[in-house]
């Protein structure tokens, strides 16, 4: 909501896919805000990195770190996708199964 608030009429959408061949779950959340120059985007998972001004849009710069870091620890990704006034999309994925002590586990949305 932050950077669509601004927007004639904000829009956000959230959605998944699933990926048989990768056994990964996609998430994803894409918004009709402010968007990002995707020149940029590695800066985005950077803890203290902002890619607009403190006094346009509120926060530290830690968000996006804090969330690479536990999808990472979970062995998932994250990346973005985006465009200067065109908005942005969101991922995270995460394996479906993951081995701990041999057993498998599944990781479901809305478990």
């Amino acid at each position: 909501m932050k950077y669509s608030r601004k927007a004639a009429e904000p829009a956000i959408v959230v959605g998944s896919r699933n990926d048989e061949k990768s056994g990964m779950l996609t998430i994803f959340v894409r918004d009709n805000g402010v968007g990002f120059d995707m020149q940029y985007v590695n800066k985005l998972f950077q803890v203290f990195q902002r890619l607009h001004r403190a006094k346009d849009f509120e926060g530290t710069g830690i968000g996006l770190a804090i969330v690479r870091r536990i999808v990472e620890r979970h062995g998932g990704r994250v990346w973005a996708e985006g465009g200067v006034g065109k908005g942005a999309t969101f991922y995270f994925s995460l394996p479906k199964t993951r081995q701990k002590n041999g057993q498998s586990r599944v990781h479901s949305a809305g478990r």
